[in-house]
């Protein structure tokens, strides 16, 4: 039985909450999408606030909810907006920092609770990384209810001084059962030969093109895959601002590696992969790492952020900034079918361990029923 809202017993109106979002993130998006589905099914009205090509792609209002255009911007036309769709609110939700930031704006002397979740760790240096921080601060001070997708998120808004800070990981959403690889149509041999990986292991790692994903250092492990015969094939999915500097060096130093930009495909690409990269320099709740244990890809991964605690023992982890680490815990695993085999077991073992799109609606409704029941009188 589905539970619903107990502010929509017969005769009342049900509980109306709005989602804040970015729409920078694909991760906090498809959550969103799966939670106003969810939400709606239970009984509570659901407005989405965000800019207006996140509804386009993924469709809050096919699942049930309102949505309303609101930029990402924090400028006043933009906080005023999000203010007056936030005026019969019973609670609002707003998903990463930015987002997080224009909600506590929009709430300025109001009563509305605020829960924040934090699905990542903003990412900047310098004068950037110390204003991140102000608005983190302003944010969980603010905020009734901080929910971290990982321990290691909600440590950090407890560090930031957030009175209220609780673990909620979120499930992957519209997850695609992985390709088979023996599947009758051979799109694995085919998705091979179209990346030139016929004959030679294939490596993949996808991403967006920026400094924290670590691809400078996988690509200088990938210098020592060069000597194998035959010599591995990295492919990395993703679009960003460092892609020239990357092409550059790929092209300069001859190393054994494609970007192939970004792609729709992932789940077939993994389907057709020997082993999963995630060299990052920070990670909380990764969807690759998720993905990869769901499709039975052994994954190499980098011991940070909330990695370990997502997959356990069901990934060879390395320390991050190692390219000789990484390179050489690849060459083991590609020796080892046996060590390989091990992995997907145990990735489908942890994967089952992972809340369900159900479970994690359920805990975030518990959290709105708590935050918005009347408490009786002593």
């Amino acid at each position: 039985m589905t539970p619903v809202s107990s502010h929509s017993p017969h005769g009342q109106s049900s509980l109306r909450t709005v989602q804040v979002l970015g729409g920078g993130n694909a991760g906090s998006s498809a959550h969103v999408r799966s939670l106003a589905a969810g939400l709606v099914a239970r009984g509570v009205r659901v407005t989405v606030c965000a800019p207006v090509e996140a509804d386009h792609a993924y469709d809050f209002s096919g699942a049930g909810a309102e949505h309303v255009h609101v930029p990402r911007s924090s400028d006043p036309a933009s906080v005023a907006a999000l203010r007056a769709v936030c005026a019969d609110a019973d609670l609002v939700h707003a998903h990463g920092l930015h987002a997080s930031f224009r909600a506590v704006l929009a709430l300025s002397g109001r009563r509305t609770p605020l829960v924040v979740t934090w699905h990542d760790r903003a990412h900047a240096e310098g004068a950037r990384a110390h204003l991140l921080r102000l608005l983190e601060r302003r944010v969980v001070k603010a905020a009734s209810v901080v929910l971290g997708s990982t321990s290691a998120l909600v440590d950090r808004a407890r560090r930031t001084g957030a009175r209220d800070a609780r673990l909620a990981a979120v499930a992957l959403p519209g997850r695609r059962p992985a390709v088979q690889k023996d599947d009758p149509d051979k799109l694995r041999p085919k998705v091979r030969a179209e990346l030139g990986a016929t004959g030679r292991p294939l490596l993949i790692a996808v991403g967006s093109l920026e400094g924290h994903r670590g691809y400078d250092v996988l690509l200088d492990a990938s210098r020592a895959w060069r000597r194998l015969d035959p010599a591995p094939l990295v492919v990395i999915a993703g679009e960003g601002e460092l892609r020239a500097e990357l092409q550059r060096r790929i092209e300069d130093e001859e190393l054994p590696v494609r970007l192939i930009g970004r792609r729709d495909d992932v789940a077939e690409l993994l389907a057709a992969a020997d082993i999963a990269l995630l060299p990052s320099s920070w990670e909380s709740r990764s969807v690759l790492a998720q993905e990869a244990l769901h499709a039975r890809v052994p994954l190499v991964a980098t011991d940070v952020g909330g990695i370990p605690e997502l997959v356990g023992d069901a990934a060879v982890l390395v320390p991050y900034g190692a390219p000789d680490t990484l390179a050489d815990a690849v060459v083991r695993l590609l020796g080892d079918p046996e060590r390989q085999e091990e992995l997907r077991e145990r990735g489908v073992r942890q994967a089952a361990t992972w809340p369900t799109e159900d479970e994690t609606v359920a805990q975030v409704l518990s959290v709105y029923d708590e935050l918005t029941q009347p408490r009786p009188m002593i």
